[in-house]
């Protein structure tokens, strides 16, 4: 057994006593179970270089000890959310813009999508990746734009133009015993030419940055297209699998397996209060509506109870104020910058959201949310009418009671925003 530290957001950590054969998603389906959060398959153990300035994410059949070795002092396990650990296998063609796979130039332009990720989980196959990277010098704070070339047997450069001819090509990098990392310094740190570095580190190098291959794509898209074909080319079907069987477990770990719901709502049971004795509902059809007319009978209730005038400290129209703070997707007094970069680690997919005070207005509210990798802000206004406050993001024309209602309402309808609210970007205390 050893002894791993992992650390959450908000800097707590906890110590977890793990088995040398235990991975990366097993870990993760401890803390979930520890933490009664719910286990949506996208948890991730985040490998946190601060001083190097780089993190990853462990890929879930990893085993965490033997990552932990090859980890210095300084470095630690991060327990995070990442929605888009998997996405390329829900949208390859995203991920990989057809200039930058070879086979694509070869043939007419026309590979099917089942085709495009067939020939990255196919060891017999050879796919390739290329496209201009700058590389930083060894020793020196300089980058050089190269031609570069990404096959399983490693990443290679063209000493001439963009020649693929054997002569022309020196090896910068293998595969098998490195792992790529984001690079989270930033551009001043390295003196890099754009945003959107990356680098590949040997798993044996612990805290010398001359070892590191440090690299620099052109835009966000091609520097998540070589990430994602890294992770693919090293790992190939075994990535297919973790994705495609996330509830597979050892049965030796069969303890730790997660429940869906947190502890606390598995002790729960729908009643049937409207006879005389009380009467558990079993169908579950029929207890989710129930739960569903309970909620609006909750909202009716406190508007009655707001036309009343109640002097209770619980005074529903606060309470509609208040409660959203309960949420995993409310996250307070945060800068638009923290907002940002959450979003960012998060995986930056399709509906993922949070909702944020408003730095502008003390009594207005921000959704935050991701739409084809851009991230775009929203104000949420209080309105009131007959002495009752709602809230609305469009000028009034839909009006909500409180925020849960609010965003309850735009995870089934679009409505004025780019897409549905799909993810909740979170924040778990461990």
């Amino acid at each position: 057994m050893e002894i791993v530290k992992v650390w959450s957001e908000d800097g707590a950590g906890k110590v977890v006593e793990i088995p040398a054969d235990m991975t990366a998603r097993d870990v993760c389906q401890l803390l979930v179970y520890k933490s009664h959060c719910v286990d949506d398959n996208a948890w991730t153990l985040v490998e946190h270089h601060p001083i190097l300035g780089l993190e990853r994410c462990l890929e879930d059949h990893e085993l965490v000890v033997q990552a932990q070795a090859s980890m210095s002092s300084d470095s630690k396990f991060l327990f995070r959310k990442n929605y888009a650990k998997y996405e390329f296998f829900r949208n390859p063609l995203n991920f990989f813009p057809e200039q930058m796979v070879a086979w694509c130039q070869e043939s007419d332009g026309s590979i099917p999508q089942s085709q495009l990720l067939q020939n990255f989980l196919n060891s017999s196959s050879c796919p390739e990746i290329q496209g201009y990277l700058y590389v930083k010098e060894p020793g020196r704070r300089s980058w050089k734009k190269l031609y570069t070339f990404l096959r399983r047997s490693g990443l290679y450069y063209s000493t001439k133009g963009t020649s693929k001819e054997p002569r022309h090509l020196q090896l910068l990098s293998d595969l098998d015993d490195s792992n790529v990392f984001t690079i989270i310094a930033g551009r001043k740190l390295h003196n890099a030419p754009t945003d959107y570095q990356f680098c590949i580190k040997p798993s044996k190098v612990r805290g010398d940055c001359k070892e590191l291959k440090m690299l620099c794509a052109e835009d966000e898209q091609s520097r998540t297209c070589w990430m994602t074909a890294f992770r693919l080319l090293k790992h190939g079907i075994v990535l297919y699998q973790s994705y495609n069987v996330p509830q597979q477990r050892k049965s030796n770990l069969s303890p730790f397996s997660a429940p869906v719901r947190s502890v606390s709502e598995n002790s729960l049971v729908a009643m049937d209060f409207s006879g005389r004795t009380g009467r558990v509902i079993d169908n579950p059809v029929e207890a989710q509506s129930a739960a569903l007319e309970e909620g609006q009978t909750w909202r009716k209730r406190s508007q009655r109870m707001n036309v009343l005038g109640s002097p209770s400290p619980l005074h529903p129209s606060s309470l509609s104020t208040v409660i959203h703070r309960t949420q995993i997707w409310f996250h307070g007094r945060i800068m638009r910058e923290e907002a940002h970069k959450m979003i960012i680690q998060q995986g930056q997919v399709d509906g993922l959201f949070l909702l944020r005070d408003s730095q502008s207005n003390p009594k207005a509210f921000v959704l935050t949310l991701c739409h084809h990798q851009k991230i775009k802000h929203f104000q949420i206004l209080p309105c009131e009418e007959d002495g009752q406050v709602f809230f609305s993001l469009d000028d009034g024309a839909t009006k909500f009671t409180d925020l849960i209602h609010l965003v309850e309402f735009y995870q089934l309808n679009r409505g004025v925003l780019p897409c549905k609210l799909k993810h909740p970007c979170t924040a778990v205390a461990l």
